[in-house]
């Protein structure tokens, strides 16, 4: 949809010159040929940067005729883009560390006085999302953080989004919590993946690999003694302890159901007080609503296992029930 209101005016100019003054193909010197102007939405207000033009007129030079923007004009802007790249930084600090959707973002930013749409912030959040991922997949930058490292530990792992699919295989670094490769593959065999493994270790060059972490699979497992001979391999230690806590787990779900038999019938309790706005009805609504949340909270075994969550959180509202029974004060869990 087209814009409806007028382009914001700028409250402040700023010159960007170039820094370059020679052709970057044949050295000679470059002219400035004119100013491009554009105006660059901040978190500060709209800044016009007047931006110089440089042009290389060399007949026989490759880059003549090309338009050389200046460099600094990359510390406001992307190309073609008119907001700065404050608000992009906004926006993925906003989605990714405060955990916040995009109309909450859009809010913020107009309370800021930013004239954007909603529809804006979410073009500006993939592209934020593809500047950190070329970030992460600089290999200059992964090679300087493994040498600093002076060894790697490599976890493996497959993500099926369904039955059927492709599944993508992911090698991270665990030191630096950097992926190193992430590729779907039809199969999951150890023919397809040890080529994945020997991948990883050439990239990795001289780093040495000191350690492999994976689930049980067993394909996996060969996999990482044909490819990496001799470096020790260890089980997931989510996958072992929910390995080891299976028993428990069982235990844990049979206690959860015979739990939830015993308060099946809130439906009916809630019926009881419908249509009816006094102290006694509003506090059997608030009640029941105490018993459907603490059915519905579900963790994840074996460290949070639910059933014993489920028993603690009823036995809270029951001993609130008989404080107000008795008519003493029901406490808040």
């Amino acid at each position: 949809m087209a814009r409806t209101t007028a382009r914001p005016v700028a409250t402040r100019e700023m010159r960007v010159d170039s820094a370059r003054r020679r052709c970057e193909a044949c050295g000679t010197r470059t002219r400035a040929d004119w100013r491009s102007r554009r105006c660059v939405t901040t978190l500060a207000g709209c800044v016009g940067l007047s931006v110089q033009v440089r042009v290389c007129h060399r007949e026989e030079c490759l880059l003549k005729g090309v338009p050389l923007r200046a460099e600094g004009e990359g510390r406001w802007v992307l190309p073609e883009h008119e907001f700065g790249l404050d608000v992009l930084a906004f926006i993925g600090a906003q989605r990714y560390r405060e955990h916040r959707s995009v109309p909450e973002i859009h809010a913020l930013l107009r309370q800021k006085g930013v004239a954007v749409s909603e529809r804006t912030c979410t073009n500006l959040l993939d592209r934020y999302d593809e500047l950190v991922s070329l970030q992460l997949l600089d290999a200059g930058r992964l090679h300087a953080t493994l040498k600093r490292q002076g060894r790697a530990v490599l976890a493996i792992d497959g993500l099926a989004p369904d039955v059927g699919h492709e599944v993508l295989w992911v090698v991270r670094e665990c030191l630096s919590g950097q992926v190193l490769l992430a590729r779907p593959l039809l199969a999951g065999g150890e023919q397809e993946l040890v080529p994945l493994l020997e991948e990883v270790r050439r990239a990795l060059g001289r780093v040495p690999i000191v350690g492999v972490v994976s689930d049980g699979q067993r394909s996996i497992r060969n996999a990482v003694a044909h490819a990496l001979p001799g470096v020790p391999h260890q089980l997931c230690h989510f996958h072992y302890l929910r390995e080891a806590a299976r028993p428990l787990y069982e235990v844990d779900r049979h206690a959860k159901k015979e739990l939830k038999k015993r308060v099946r019938e809130v439906r009916k309790v809630e019926r009881a007080v419908e249509g009816r706005d006094d102290a006694s009805a509003r506090a059997t609504r608030a009640y029941a609503a105490a018993v459907r949340s603490a059915l519905t909270d579900d963790h994840r075994p074996p460290l949070n296992p639910s059933g014993l969550l489920l028993r603690r959180r009823l036995g809270a509202i029951e001993k609130s029930l008989e404080r107000v029974e008795k008519g003493g004060p029901a406490s808040r869990s």
